[in-house]
């Protein structure tokens, strides 16, 4: 479907591209993979490795876009309807005691464009549950629905079990069937799944970056594919136009142009995909523009932001009809710096001298709610290991200067095909870098690259013989024992 041409083929120059992904970079954005495609033309591709146009990658809340086609799928199938009442399809969860009246009376349409009641069902992973599905009917409605648009990511995990519940097939699968595998989307593409069985349709589509973009075109297409309709042009009309209000303060951001159903729609009446850490679909009609990204940009409060701004204000806005002259020099920088990126780490600040001063020096710490015992550091002109005791036991950690150690994350149990179960024996990829953020303030950055993204950050901040430990993390239901503050001093 996509054939690769220079930019100035499309419109738009080389230059203008390769400030943009620099751009990018020099904010030191976690950025995967970049597609920027205009038309059926790709017009620039970049996978920081070790990713690569291969790698199945989560796209996190972006599996929402993929429920709402699949919901209209079905509805042309006339298996189902948008003013079907929602709880018809869970009659086993429903009784008196447990479905409020608000949520009797929403409809499939009222949880697309997610004007539901909204039951506030809080952090699910830490619900113990073997069944997600149970959990959205023991809360007490918030609004009354069709009233208030709020994010409500349970309802959509509701609606792709609706899906499955009708087919008798992972989702997923059934979009393959029905028109995935036609347009080259992967085959091995899935989707982890939910205590109780059920894909996890708000969160869990694993997928290649070309492969969101084929699913970007889809839609841009209103579902048609090289001159077949695989689905109803106006229900795909519908799911991407301004169906509700999603802001009520009169904002203007990447998010506020209102919603449609389980899609976002953007600036100039575009439309867009949105999943957490910066996983994106932005879909530009006026000018038959997509741009697709994956990343790990979590805790960030300024990426999506500048991935927006800077793409529609540097990019699209300034796209020509008319081809532009060829610029083969700024062409070849331009795949030059594709092909030699690398995942991003931590950047040299201050020189690494102190680390001799504490290197293999031994640290005991107060208790903390790390539950680490102690840890010693030992550094090399590449980088250097962190040794600790913690609950679990003695681990090690290699960091790299300058570059990123891979590695397998030295604790266990971690989720793995079902989120929120723990997994004996599973431990995530990652990759480690370090740095000084002063001249006796160590850091060390742990990047989350498996199934489940997430970002570590360790600083150990010396005073004498004493030292202060601080460790956060912003990752979701995992690194939870790395969290805290703590005291200690060496041996």
């Amino acid at each position: 479907m996509f054939e690769r041409i220079t930019p100035e083929q499309a419109g738009v120059s080389s230059e203008a591209i390769l400030n943009y992904i620099k751009t990018l970079e020099e904010n030191n954005l976690n950025t995967h993979s970049l597609i920027l495609a205009r038309g059926n033309n790709i017009i620039s591709e970049t996978h920081y490795a070790p990713f690569c146009r291969n790698f199945k990658h989560r796209m996190y809340s972006v599996s929402k876009s993929f429920v709402g086609i699949a919901i209209g799928l079905l509805v042309d199938e006339g298996k189902m309807s948008l003013d079907d009442k929602f709880v018809s399809y869970f009659p086993e969860y429903v009784t008196d005691e447990n479905c409020d009246a608000e949520l009797a009376e929403m409809t499939i349409r009222d949880t697309l464009t997610m004007s539901t009641c909204q039951t506030a069902l809080g952090y699910w992973f830490y619900s113990n549950t073997d069944d997600r599905l149970k959990l959205y009917f023991h809360q007490k409605h918030k609004y009354f629905s069709q009233t208030i648009w709020e994010y409500d990511s349970p309802v959509s995990y509701m609606l792709g079990a609706i899906v499955e519940r009708i087919t008798g097939k992972p989702f997923l699968d059934y979009m393959k069937d029905r028109f995935l595998s036609d347009i080259g989307f992967s085959d091995d593409a899935y989707c982890v799944k939910c205590p109780g069985g059920h894909s996890f349709a708000d969160s869990g589509v694993m997928c290649t970056t070309y492969d969101l973009l084929l699913f970007a075109r889809f839609v841009m297409n209103n579902g048609s594919w090289n001159g077949k309709q695989y689905m109803s042009a106006d229900y795909v009309k519908e799911a991407t136009a301004y169906q509700v209000a999603n802001d009520h303060y009169g904002a203007v951001s990447y998010k506020t142009f209102g919603y449609g159903y389980q899609i976002w729609k953007s600036y100039d009446d575009g439309f867009c995909f949105l999943g957490m850490g910066d996983q994106l679909a932005i879909c530009d009609r006026a000018h038959d523009f997509i741009m697709v990204i994956t990343s790990d940009n979590q805790g960030n409060p300024h990426s999506r932001f500048l991935i927006f701004h800077d793409l529609y204000n540097n990019i699209i806005r300034k796209l020509s009809d008319k081809p532009l002259p060829e610029n083969k020099a700024a062409f070849d920088a331009l795949c030059k710096h594709e092909s030699t990126r690398v995942l991003n780490f931590a950047k040299p600040l201050f020189d690494t001298s102190f680390g001799k001063e504490i290197s293999e020096k031994t640290y005991t710490l107060c208790e903390n709610p790390m539950k680490i015992e102690k840890f010693r550091i030992d550094f090399d002109d590449c980088g250097g290991t962190l040794y600790y005791t913690n609950a679990t036991g003695d681990k090690q950690l290699k960091f790299g200067y300058g570059h990123n150690e891979f590695q397998k994350f030295p604790e266990d149990g971690y989720s793995d095909m079902t989120a929120g179960k723990p997994c004996p024996g599973n431990k995530y990829e990652c990759a480690v870098s370090a740095n000084f953020l002063e001249a006796k303030k160590f850091h060390i950055k742990v990047q989350a690259i498996d199934k489940y993204f997430g970002i570590l950050d360790m600083v150990f901040s010396f005073k004498d013989t004493r030292v202060t430990v601080k460790m956060e993390k912003t990752a979701e239901a995992f690194f939870d024992e790395y969290q805290g503050i703590a005291l200690g001093k060496s041996e």
